[in-house]
């Protein structure tokens, strides 16, 4: 796939994955990743499919002065299509029954964050 259909469809893909966690999260969910990470030189939009992970903040990914958890929404690779910050315990127990309702699979990998 061409760099700019790749990126077209990623960011297609991402807007919607952020307007999901947007209704959930009171509007704080910002963009991430509209490329997959992959080891050759093919250019390949984020998943369409969504998978919830939450990433301890305190793991060495810091963001925000926030402790907590970052929540992000990923495909299945675990390139992350959008995330929110300085989700607290609470917040995380409470957003991860959301996504066991709406059956949205949790993705137990490796999450690729926007550095």
């Amino acid at each position: 796939m061409q760099y700019f259909q790749a990126l077209k469809l990623g960011q297609k893909r991402v807007a919607e994955a952020r307007a999901y966690l947007n209704t959930l999260t009171d509007g704080r969910a910002m963009p991430a990743l509209a490329l997959a990470s992959t080891d050759s030189n093919i250019w390949q939009p984020v998943g369409e499919e969504n998978l919830y992970a939450f990433v301890d903040e305190s793991a060495g990914f810091v963001l925000t002065d926030n402790s907590g958890y970052i929540l992000a929404l990923v495909d299945k690779t675990g390139s992350s299509k959008t995330i929110v910050q300085g989700v607290t315990p609470k917040q995380k127990e409470n957003l991860e029954k959301v996504f066991k309702a709406a059956n949205i699979p949790k993705f137990e990998g490796k999450v690729i964050l926007p550095v």
